[in-house]
């Protein structure tokens, strides 16, 4: 995985003014076709998509084809379109994949809302609109088209219908996944998140999309949602199988670098914008309600574990010595939990200060617990195996609400966060070594970057809505 990444946080969003990308010549969007042997659909494909933006869209626009590894007459195609109607250009790559083909084009286009759509044209255009007005507006960041909305109305068979839910199934179970249509062809996202986010996208196939949602929701980005109008392709040259098998593979791997920290997804979080609701009120912490959710949940867990461990080892030894040993081990999981689920700690670095910082916590709950333990030995001699456990769940009540203060205000503080501290280091910092874990795919994702192909010249440029370019196609050769 890359990480030559800019990792500055997040501008907050604006609303793209028309009159300002037009004098700055470039267009407000770029609608990216991704193509292989497409010789007979591609030509009106293009054709079509031109007529809607030219009549309808009132931005600015581009529509660029980009041909990955054509072995038909894609490319002469392509070229020709890029030639003959204004607002379209060429790219070439010599190596498949749709995702290498968005990545490359997305990477290096100059409008601030970047945007794809598969050749078919399967979605009814009536939707392109309503997709990207969200993003121009600065309202989302990403948005999607989703054939599963309850308004979308959908022509398609039995088989693809079902592969599609039992996909997006497999994404909520597994990956949390909120979103409702991860595989349709039709999707936009802004180019300052584009340019934070495409470095982490691994996958250079049809798994790109999903991978790319994921790490977006992820972060706290906002996705949004356009029921459309769809209808399926009969000719569609897709490979149901083999992709099924590559998406399974990749939900994995997502999967385990979300789970393990690997990716600094905290550096993407986006400030707030100008609504006076959104503003920082004095004297109120900030996600103290959420904290306190997820440290109950995290206590609890840890309680039901302290008192399996403790009946464990009481069985071979006294009670001092088993409260101590369920307690430790306890606290170390309790540590590990809050700090990635609570407090939203990501990444390795600082992991061994903090759980130092958390034994202290635990010190100071073992003296509460085993000076209750002590009391009640004291106050009733030989108490029975059910008192012990109510005892210790009362003083363990008293220990949780003290170890909350002080991992919000001690071991997990806010100013870590807020000022770009330990937290934000430790994302950051480790991000080369955490890329490891998530880059061990092979040579696809861990061979050598190429250097990124130049951008096309002012005279290569097209106006997009005046006199046809020249020749706009480009060869991107061993683009990543």
């Amino acid at each position: 995985m890359r990480t030559d990444t800019p990792w500055s946080a997040l501008p907050a969003r604006d609303h793209l003014l028309a009159g300002v990308a037009d004098a700055a010549g470039a267009p407000v969007l770029d609608v990216v076709v991704p193509v292989y042997n497409e010789e007979k659909d591609l030509e009106p494909c293009v054709l079509r998509l031109h007529d809607h933006l030219a009549r309808t869209f009132p931005y600015a626009f581009r529509i660029t084809v980009a041909d990955n590894a054509s072995t038909d007459r894609t490319p002469e195609v392509a070229r020709r379109l890029a030639r003959t109607l204004p607002g379209v250009r060429s790219y070439r790559l010599e190596e498949k994949g749709r995702g290498r083909a968005l990545r490359t084009v997305w990477s290096h286009s100059d409008a601030p809302v970047l945007a794809y759509m598969d050749v078919d044209l399967s979605t009814d255009l009536n939707a392109l609109l309503p997709l990207v007005a969200p993003l121009i507006s600065g309202h989302s960041d990403l948005a999607i088209g989703s054939r599963l909305a309850r308004s979308s109305r959908v022509v398609r068979g039995t088989k693809r219908e079902f592969i599609s839910r039992a996909y997006n199934i497999i994404l909520r179970s597994s990956l949390a996944a909120r979103f409702s249509d991860a595989q349709c062809g039709f999707k936009a996202i802004r180019r300052e998140v584009a340019q934070r986010l495409l470095p982490m996208v691994e996958d250079t196939g049809w798994f790109f999309d999903t991978e790319l949602l994921v790490l977006a929701e992820r972060a706290g980005l906002r996705i949004h949602e356009v029921p459309v109008d769809w209808v399926d392709d009969p000719d569609s040259t897709v490979h149901i199988v083999r992709t099924a098998t590559e998406d399974l593979k990749g939900v994995w791997r997502v999967g385990r670098a979300l789970a393990v920290g690997a990716l600094p997804l905290d550096r993407l979080a986006r400030p707030f914008g100008d609504d006076p609701r959104d503003r920082g009120i004095g004297g109120v912490p900030r996600g103290l309600a959420r904290q306190l959710v997820g440290f109950c949940v995290v206590g609890a867990l840890s309680t039901l574990l302290y008192l399996a461990l403790y009946s464990l080892f009481r069985l071979g030894v006294g009670p001092q010595l088993a409260n101590g040993c369920a307690l430790l081990v306890s606290a170390v999981v309790n540590t590990s939990a809050n700090r990635r689920l609570t407090f939203g700690v990501r990444g390795r670095g600082g992991t061994v200060r903090h759980q130092a910082q958390g034994l202290v916590v635990f010190a100071i709950g073992l003296a509460l617990t085993s000076g209750s333990l002590a009391a009640l030995g004291a106050a009733s001699g030989s108490p029975s195996h059910g008192t012990e456990l109510a005892v210790l769940i009362a003083a363990n009540l008293a220990a949780t609400v003290l170890r909350f203060l002080l991992f919000r205000a001690w071991v997990f503080p806010d100013r870590d966060r807020d000022q770009g501290g330990d937290r934000g280091g430790d994302a950051g910092g480790d991000r080369g070594g955490d890329a490891v874990a998530v880059g061990e795919r092979g040579g696809d994702a861990d061979g050598p970057v190429h250097a990124p192909p130049p951008r096309p010249s002012a005279e290569q440029a097209d106006d997009t809505r005046t006199e046809p370019a020249d020749d706009t196609h480009h060869e991107l050769r061993n683009a990543r």
